[in-house]
């Protein structure tokens, strides 16, 4: 899980935009 809203926010922005960064693979 990425701690960093504005890292999460990009990575798992472009993969998970429904969950916004909530659940990472």
């Amino acid at each position: 899980l990425f701690l960093a809203s504005e890292e999460a926010s990009f990575i798992t922005g472009e993969i998970l935009d429904v969950n916004g960064g909530t659940l990472m693979d």
